[in-house]
């Protein structure tokens, strides 16, 4: 895969901005005030919801280019990038706090980084070497700083880990799937597939609305949900929806069909990043040595990585150019 020194400088600024965004769902756990996080991501996901079946309606033209199975691919991918994602991590931060969390996902970029290369032969595998290096030494100082906290003990490290795992298969799994399925679809879809998305993560909060209210988990049941009450909660609601639902599966699917796999993997780490000083924002401190250590690892990593691809891509086009030249 080819690709213009231009084109891959606008992938990666739109890959920055899906990650910022999707940095916010790490901080959903410090915003809830006195409800609960399901009463959140209920609130939040029927919201993105139900901007997402808006978008699907004004995208009706758009729409017809997309086949039954792939508008039920897009609503799945919904429900695992967005509502299993988005839970997962949020349960990851209550018990272990945001930086163990923020680490877990700094495996996505490792993996889809192999699993892209091996794909598609993007760049040599020396190249990979040492921007893998600095992204796993950042997830290892990075867990080490979590279980080393003064407030952090092995339940809640555990439990952490136990929800981090599942939330970094989610994510592997929906940028494999999604990635496959931008390089088949027409680029004028993209505005109805990321609306067909949210409509999936929407109807899927729908289902579990039932479930939630019958185990009790649900404080808008007892506390009172008007607005002039839950003015702030509904607006981080959303905020959330809008900036980590629309714009980050906007600038993502945008990202993606301008990037090759192996770097759009590798710019997912900058998710850890963001999330990990936004998660110390909240917690109103600064990070420790270790900590620090830690994400400068993971985003010196993406950066290699992001220069590697691009002196390949030039090298390659050089020659194409001198090729051409010569015949």
């Amino acid at each position: 895969m080819t690709t213009s020194p231009s084109t891959l400088i606008a992938g990666v600024l739109f890959a920055v901005m899906a990650t910022l965004a999707w940095a916010l769902n790490f901080i959903a756990p410090y915003v809830t005030g006195p409800y609960s996080i399901y009463d959140l991501m209920v609130i939040r996901y029927l919201i993105a919801g139900a901007l997402g079946v808006l978008g699907v309606m004004l995208c009706r033209a758009q729409m017809r280019s997309l086949r039954f199975s792939q508008q039920v691919l897009a609503a799945g991918l919904g429900v695992i990038g967005y509502l299993g994602y988005g839970s997962c991590i949020a349960a990851g931060v209550i018990f272990a706090g945001p930086v163990l969390a923020a680490a877990f996902v700094g495996l996505v970029p490792v993996l889809l980084a192999l699993l892209g290369n091996a794909k598609e032969k993007t760049v040599q595998w020396r190249r990979l070497g040492l921007p893998l290096l600095f992204i796993v030494l950042g997830l290892v100082l990075s867990n080490i700083s979590s279980v080393a906290l003064p407030h952090a003990d092995s339940a809640s490290w555990l439990a952490g880990v136990f929800f981090s795992v599942p939330a970094v298969a989610l994510w592997l799994t929906f940028s494999l799937l999604n990635q496959r399925a931008m390089g088949k679809i027409a680029p004028a879809a993209t505005r109805a597939w990321t609306g067909l998305m949210m409509a999936g993560a929407g109807i899927a909060t729908l289902c579990v609305l039932p479930l939630l209210h019958s185990l009790g988990l649900l404080e808008l049941t007892s506390a009172s949900f008007g607005f002039t009450t839950a003015a702030r909660f509904y607006a981080w609601g959303l905020v959330l929806a809008v900036v980590s639902s629309v714009i980050g599966a906007w600038a993502w699917n945008a990202a993606t069909r301008r990037l090759p796999m192996v770097l759009s993997g590798q710019l997912i780490s900058l998710e850890s990043l963001f999330a990990a000083l936004l998660g110390l924002l909240f917690n109103a401190r600064l990070p420790t040595f270790i900590e620090t250590s830690g994400l400068i690892a993971v985003i010196t990593g993406a950066g290699l990585a992001v220069h590697s691809i691009l002196t390949q891509e030039h090298s390659n086009g050089c020659t194409h150019q001198n090729a051409q030249s010569d015949n």
